[in-house]
């Protein structure tokens, strides 16, 4: 792969990442996904008390279906009682198969199990930052709730590794970038500015053909 391609890409890697500073929370959420190195990052938050409760959201999506036996929140889960959060503090939210899912059920759980959440901490693969902040901000059905979201702590040329490839990272940025511009209008996301030097990262990583995750405009 090019310097030229990695450099375009990293921009649309650094758009992703919306930086936040962590604050204590009344919740760690950490949305479903393939990669678990995201569950050890909503474990190692709780371990450093952020936040009293530790809720996995995710049934079997796009990427893990047919892929893994048991949801993704339950797999998740399995990853943080290993590092040591006792069962009694993790909330399993199963059923969900897309990031509104993970957000209306999730409500309905906490409502369930009477959990009143001021400032929530959004755990997340590190390309889908914005998105979830997105998302949430739009989807979440309760009283306004504050959010700080982050992922694995991890740079771009070391994210790759035996489950994804750097050809396979590159298209599932595109296809959350394109997300992130056309979702809005549909009203499943708040509308997020994209810088044009993004804007143009991404017209020239769709030339060179990293078109595996968009969707049909």
């Amino acid at each position: 792969m090019s310097p030229e391609t990695m450099a375009l890409a990293q921009r649309i890697w650094d758009y992703h990442h919306v930086n936040h500073s962590l604050q204590p929370a009344d919740c760690i959420m950490v949305l479903g996904s393939h990669d678990l190195r995201v569950a050890e990052r909503g474990a190692e938050l709780w371990l450093q008390g952020y936040a009293p409760w530790l809720l996995f959201a995710g049934g079997l999506g796009r990427l893990t279906l047919g892929l893994w036996q048991e949801t993704e929140a339950e797999k998740f889960a399995k990853v943080a009682r290993q590092m040591g959060v006792p069962e009694e503090k993790i909330l399993v939210e199963s059923r969900s198969t897309n990031t509104g899912e993970n957000v209306a059920l999730s409500y309905q759980l906490l409502q369930q199990r009477q959990i009143k959440v001021d400032r929530f901490i959004l755990v997340q693969k590190p390309y889908m930052e914005r998105r979830t902040l997105a998302t949430f901000e739009k989807q979440w059905p309760g009283p306004k709730t504050e959010i700080l979201v982050t992922s694995p702590q991890i740079n771009f040329t070391d994210y790759p590794n035996q489950d994804v490839s750097m050809e396979e990272v590159i298209s599932i940025m595109l296809g959350d970038l394109q997300r992130i511009k056309i979702y809005p209008e549909k009203g499943f996301q708040t509308y997020q500015p994209i810088p044009a030097d993004v804007r143009e990262a991404f017209e020239q990583l769709v030339a060179q053909g990293y078109t595996g995750h968009l969707m049909p405009e």
